[in-house]
């Protein structure tokens, strides 16, 4: 059974020491196998001791459990129980906080009436002056439908607001940028696009998530087509970013280039999709993506979505057929960003010697990493109880620091692929070993580098020109 923080919790237990002892309530949750956190005393009186138990868990079912365990004891009682991932949200995780204090008459005069007309005036003569004298010049909107939550699936705007909330948080956290959910109660490919263009006037970029495919793709090429703002799909892009980034090392470590490997990807969805166009962007010459009914071929596109026909055209040049498990034969990568435990160890033994796997399906894998590791060289996964995370947060904040910095109107897969390589190079060749490709979540060197490569790499791309209060154009 394996614990998570996802699965905390706190109680309020009250413990006759006449009856027993502390050391058989603490014994009694390890036979759980919930992993204590934290043990504290908040009150003692007369041999009635009140602690607070703060404990890991595998389930909601393992923490009822833990609580019958104790309940079970003779003297020992619990008043409450806080699941501490719930109390993390209670309220929700995001606010609005003042950049300028109003303390008196004047402050109020130009924060607001009448002083704000003027700048009100001077936007309207200017509209690119808004990224300079409003919120528009670090602020993202955080846009879902609520079809395609990681690992829930289609379960709704109201439901899917805690993940967007989250997605603004690390925005902030990792990046400095401003980021708010907009979630909308509606499918139709049309309202979605008409309704994120009538809110960008007030964001300096967009950042898709959790749309289902195929209609996360005509909306972002919509989008991109008809927005003068970046607009970027983390669940393809991000995605795709953070795995080409731990490629690029993963091939240094087993002497391997990318343009003569064979990788073989799992899931033909939206992250597949751009993982498979990043890799081409790369150098990444053979390359079969697999769906539900087998391999993708140039020459089997009949009835295909142009998406999943164009993918198939730029692919496969062997013109591979059949399953999964028989294009892993003598395969040097494996992607997978479809489903849990479809592959076994057996099925990596088939790869070829040093092989690398990625199985990013969450929570489970598509194949075990354990049994994986037993057969390549390098395994990395989308969890972080194993090594080599593949998290988009490596990604999109230091991303679209960088795009709202240099001022950026659109997105190419050059400035994708730049991102990956930044990330890819914030781990020294002397670091990089089988268990690290790719840095971890917090290392604050991931982000500035991003961002700093982004800005390199925009010189030759369209930038808004920005006029300063006099009127003259401010270059990057």
């Amino acid at each position: 059974m394996r614990t998570s923080p996802s699965y905390t919790a706190s109680y309020r237990v009250t413990v006759d020491e006449s009856k027993t002892k502390i050391a058989e309530v603490v014994d009694a949750v390890g036979k759980t196998g919930a992993e204590v956190r934290g043990f504290d005393v908040a009150d003692s009186d007369r041999g009635q001791l009140v602690i607070d138990l703060t404990c890991n868990m595998a389930s909601s079912e393992h923490r009822r459990e833990v609580r019958s365990a104790l309940c079970d004891l003779p003297g020992v009682s619990v008043s409450s129980v806080a699941d501490r991932t719930f109390m993390a949200h209670v309220g929700g995780k995001l606010e609005v906080a003042a950049k300028m204090p109003v303390r008196n008459r004047d402050d109020l005069s130009r924060v607001y009436t009448p002083g704000v007309a003027r700048v009100c005036t001077a936007i309207h003569d200017q509209p690119l002056k808004a990224h300079m004298l409003t919120m528009k010049a670090n602020s993202v909107a955080v846009v879902s439908d609520g079809t395609a939550v990681l690992g829930l699936g289609d379960i709704g705007p109201e439901a899917a607001l805690p993940v967007m909330e989250g997605k603004a948080v690390l925005f902030k956290e990792f990046g400095g940028v401003d980021a708010w959910p907009v979630v909308l109660d509606t499918k139709d490919t049309e309202e979605i696009i008409s309704i994120v263009k009538a809110i960008a006037p007030a964001y300096g970029g967009i950042n898709l998530e959790d749309i289902s495919a195929p209609r996360c793709f005509e909306i972002e090429a919509r989008l991109r087509e008809e927005l003068d703002i970046p607009v970027f799909h983390d669940d393809q892009h991000g995605t795709a970013i953070v795995v080409l980034a731990a490629l690029i090392n993963a091939l240094k470590l087993v002497g391997k280039k990318i343009e003569d490997v064979r990788i073989v990807v799992s899931g033909v969805g939206a992250a597949g999709n751009a993982i498979i166009h990043l890799l081409l962007a790369q150098g990444a010459k053979d390359i079969v993506g697999y769906g539900r009914t087998g391999a993708l071929a140039a020459d089997d596109t009949e009835g295909m979505h142009p998406s999943r026909k164009a993918l198939a055209e730029a692919t496969n040049p062997r013109l591979v057929h059949g399953t999964l498990q028989e294009g892993l034969k003598d395969a040097d990568v494996f992607i997978g960003v479809s489903q849990g435990n479809i592959l076994t160890g057996a099925d990596i033994a088939t790869m070829a010697d040093d092989a690398i796997v990625f199985a990013l399906a969450n929570p489970t894998p598509e194949v075990d990493p354990i049994e994986a590791a037993e057969h390549a060289a390098i395994v990395a996964t989308g969890r972080s109880d194993f090594a080599n995370q593949i998290n988009n947060v490596l990604a999109f904040p230091g991303l679209f620091r960088g795009l709202l910095d240099a001022k950026v109107s659109e997105i190419t897969t050059e400035l994708l692929r730049v991102a990956s390589v930044a990330i890819a190079e914030v781990i020294s060749e002397d670091e990089l070993s089988a268990n690290y490709i790719i840095p971890g979540v917090f290392d604050e060197r991931v982000a500035p580098a991003v961002s700093r490569e982004v800005r390199k790499a925009v010189r030759d791309l369209p930038t808004i020109q920005i006029p300063d209060q006099e009127g003259v154009q401010l270059s990057r």
